[in-house]
């Protein structure tokens, strides 16, 4: 334990001894670099290598956006400002160490003729005040080559500078933008001049705009790019095609080398479009342009510079009857069209949008092959039928003798109690004439024909029941099912052969009759009351014969025979 104890001192003395000689050299003044202990709301610790942390109000860490530069484990520079407080606190401050390095790097930028970096951080009396790590003044004079009115714009900006002034004792700084760019803009048009002649073609940007032009800066010197050279289309202000700060090709149309003056064109970087429009936008051809403008008859359409083409209300549209335009297309839009004709006089092209998309009655058979079921609006009402939309534009025919299997109309206004105009319906695509622009549906087609399977539901020698619907000279029919009607003729009926049908039965009387036949092509269904008689005369007949123990004669029967026939 002993032995433990002595090495335990030993190290504590020597650790002491190293601390104390690490304290001995950080004072008051100095700037040291530490590393980012804890970030707390109001106060950062660094820790410089000293007995206790240091503390650093946080604001000092953050940038102009109010966001923490540094994190936890970040070295940074730290200025010592106390190393122990009243309360036995090491005070540090990163914004005078920042300043201390700032201002030994200025007064070196400023021997050396060099630049420094800042940012524009506020308005203040007499010009701009800048963040180049400390602050420094930037005088109104020295933000530009030419005056600003409106200082704002440059806040938060950040530019090169040339350090003019430097008064250490009074803190002050003066620096000028204007320095730099009047250096930068000799160096250019030193360049620019060694190229610049007549002919050639140039970038430049766009440095002012009047209404008769703009003034194009080529690079340390200006030229005037006319209105009339702009475009090789029609423009009312340059506003329209340039801005202020666009970067734009042009050719030197005229130098004046005495003078400095230089005109500049743009338009007559290509040639005139119309030279060459009936091999560029032949007809039947497929453009891409932009609606210009809008007019009551039809949108005009820019195709490209100087080109302009119409697109008429009456072909915007196969379906629609187009009357506003502006319901179609607004100014801007970017549209395909199709070139229909070319006007060289009036330097305008005849164009067409609804011949970009298929005419809806050509491939409607595709879309809707016969015995499609589709859903429409009934659009107006007939007295043949309706007219049912079925997409926009196409509406199609649903005949009277299409509503029902088996039910009748007769007259038109049963139409008008079965249906509506604004009515959603359901229908079966008949038929469609792409040629004649008409199209047939069914109603009935939606359920099966009753008559498909009525020699099934109603075979022959079958018994039915039925009332009777209506009697005629030939004989009575008999409604068997809703729609679905069968004749006895007169030859089938239960009476003698010269009584009148009219006189034995009338309409609603319920009569049973046997099926004799069924012709679905024709949609009759024979019926027959004697076959019943008949059948069960025969049934007696047997039962006659077996009680009297088949004691009947040849005569009898025959007998029999004779007298049915002659009913």
């Amino acid at each position: 334990m002993e032995s433990s104890e002595i090495n335990y001192s030993s190290f504590a003395e020597a650790f002491e001894s190293q601390i104390s000689s690490q304290v001995a050299e950080l004072r008051p003044g100095r700037v040291v670099h530490g590393t980012v202990s804890e970030i707390g709301k109001d106060y950062v610790s660094v820790d410089i290598g000293f007995k206790t942390e240091g503390i650093v109000p946080v604001e000092q860490f953050k940038n102009h956006e109010g966001k923490l530069k540094n994190a936890l484990g970040d070295k940074v520079e730290v200025y010592i400002v106390h190393l122990e407080n009243d309360f036995g606190q090491l005070i540090l401050s990163h914004e005078k160490a920042v300043q201390k390095r700032v201002w030994a790097e200025v007064e070196k930028v400023f021997e050396d003729g060099g630049l420094v970096h800042g940012r524009v951080v506020q308005k203040v009396k007499g010009g701009l005040q800048v963040d180049i790590g400390i602050p420094a003044f930037l005088p109104g004079s020295q933000i530009d080559v030419r005056p600003h009115r409106n200082l704002d714009k440059f806040i938060g900006e950040e530019y090169d500078f040339k350090v003019l002034k430097i008064t250490r004792e009074k803190g002050n700084i003066v620096l000028s933008r204007r320095a730099v760019l009047m250096q930068e803009r000799d160096e250019l048009r030193s360049e620019t001049l060694k190229v610049l002649s007549e002919g050639v073609v140039m970038e430049g940007v766009v440095k002012n705009i009047t209404d008769y032009g703009a003034f194009i800066d080529l690079g340390g010197i200006d030229g005037l790019l006319h209105i009339t050279d702009i475009s090789w289309g029609r423009i009312n202000h340059p506003s329209e095609k340039l801005s202020v700060g666009q970067s734009v090709p042009v050719v030197v149309l005229k130098y004046d080398e005495e003078k400095e003056r230089v005109s500049l064109g743009m338009k007559q970087l290509k040639d005139d479009p119309w030279l060459e429009i009936h091999s560029k936008y032949p007809v039947n051809s497929t453009i891409k342009g932009r609606v210009v403008s809008l007019a009551d008859y039809g949108a005009f359409v820019e195709i490209e510079e100087g080109v302009e083409g119409l697109i008429h209300v009456s072909e915007m549209s196969w379906t629609k009857k187009v009357r506003n335009p502006g319901k179609i297309v607004s100014a801007g839009d970017e549209v395909e069209a199709i070139v229909l004709g070319l006007d060289d006089e009036q330097r305008r092209v005849s164009l067409g949008m609804k011949q970009l998309m298929p005419n809806p009655w050509k491939d409607l058979a595709d879309r809707y092959p016969s015995g499609s079921r589709v859903t429409g609006k009934v659009r107006s009402i007939t007295e043949f039928g309706i007219f049912v939309e079925i997409e926009d534009g196409i509406d199609g025919l649903i005949h009277v003798s299409d509503f029902s299997w088996t039910k009748r109309i007769k007259d038109p206004s049963e139409i008008a109690e079965l249906y509506n105009k604004g009515d959603e319906i359901e229908a079966i695509i008949l038929d469609i004439d792409p040629d004649g622009e008409r199209l047939s549906l069914g109603i009935k087609q939606l359920e099966s024909d009753p008559w498909d399977t009525l020699s099934q539901r109603y075979p022959v020698g079958s018994k039915v029941k039925g009332k009777v619907s209506s009697i005629t000279d030939f004989g009575v029919f008999v409604e068997i099912e809703d729609g679905i009607e069968g004749l006895i003729h007169n030859s089938q009926l239960d009476i003698k052969k010269d009584e009148d049908p009219r006189e034995r039965y009338s309409e609603g009387m319920e009569l049973e009759s046997e099926v004799t036949a069924v012709d679905r092509e024709e949609r009759r269904i024979s019926l027959s009351m004697r076959a019943i008689s008949r059948r069960e005369e025969k049934q007696d007949m047997a039962e006659f014969m077996q009680d009297s123990g088949g004691a009947v004669t040849f005569g009898d029967l025959l007998r029999e025979k004779i007298d049915t026939s002659d009913e």
